[in-house]
């Protein structure tokens, strides 16, 4: 089996855990994507799965947050 891809991305906004929960439920509801690790530390977010990139950073900014990919 060939293993998923992993996108890394830089995010904005975030100021506390719920935001973090925020954004790692929007990351999970894309189809094709299989996990989500977010991370307030460092403001950023690893996204496991096939997906484009852009669609994660419309869900992320249609939370109110910024994103890019790292």
């Amino acid at each position: 089996f060939g293993s998923l891809p992993t996108t890394d991305l830089s995010v904005t906004g975030m100021h506390c855990e719920k935001c973090v929960a925020r954004v790692k439920d929007a990351l999970e509801a894309i189809d094709g994507v299989t996990a989500a690790e977010v991370s307030l530390d460092s403001n950023s977010a690893k996204v496991t799965g096939d997906v484009d990139a852009a669609a994660m950073i419309a869900a992320i900014e249609a939370l109110g947050f910024g994103a890019s990919i790292a």
